[in-house]
């Protein structure tokens, strides 16, 4: 890490403002991308004087909200075709469809609003919502309301290391160590939904 905030030095401002938000926007496409820690670097770099600290989060905020809604319009355009056919079927059978369309329409906004600080699930749930045809605002409000505190904690928690990168280290590893936890139990509870209304009982 001290290594790449060498090589961060030396780029122009700009540059380091769009990698950092290019970094924060592929998440979620690419949901292995430490985004988190990106964001986190940066806000440790505004509180040595290099960055400031508004346009971080609004860079990256606005990359990564555009992102995660471009997910969710091509969920939205493409996603039912797949389910609808081969392999599609498979993960996602028509009841299991609707079933998914009721929950959003019941816990949409706070299902999205949680998962968006939950690493992995950050980046599918915007997906299913395109799939199941959530409208647009009911999207866009809770992902980016939950982007906006997320990234501002991670920019905070950056600065108020100041120079010790090796508690900005211990301290990401000790909150992504919680998050990761609480979304594999998530998973979990998804996946048991999955198993039970793929194979209701009657069946």
């Amino acid at each position: 890490m001290a290594d790449f905030l060498l090589w961060v030095d030396q780029l122009p401002r700009g540059l380091v403002y769009l990698l950092l938000g290019m970094g924060a926007a592929l998440e979620n496409v690419i949901p292995a991308i430490p985004a988190d820690t990106f964001v986190a670097l940066g806000g440790f770099l505004s509180a040595i004087g290099q960055l400031d600290w508004r346009w971080l989060l609004a860079v990256t905020w606005l990359m990564n909200v555009t992102s995660a809604l471009g997910m969710y319009r091509i969920g939205y355009t493409h996603g039912r075709r797949f389910f609808e056919r081969g392999w599609g079927r498979r993960v996602l059978n028509p009841r299991q469809m609707d079933r998914m369309s009721a929950f959003y329409g019941r816990f949409g906004l706070f299902a999205i609003f949680f998962t968006r600080f939950l690493p992995g699930l950050r980046a599918v749930v915007p997906i299913f919502a395109g799939v199941s045809h959530q409208p647009l605002l009911f999207v866009a409000i809770p992902i980016g309301a939950a982007s906006a505190i997320w990234y501002g904690l991670l920019i905070w928690m950056g600065a108020v290391v100041g120079q010790n990168l090796s508690a900005l280290q211990e301290m990401l590893r000790r909150s992504n160590g919680v998050l990761l936890m609480v979304a594999l139990i998530t998973t979990v509870a998804v996946g048991a939904w999955w198993w039970r209304t793929r194979h209701p009982p009657h069946e």
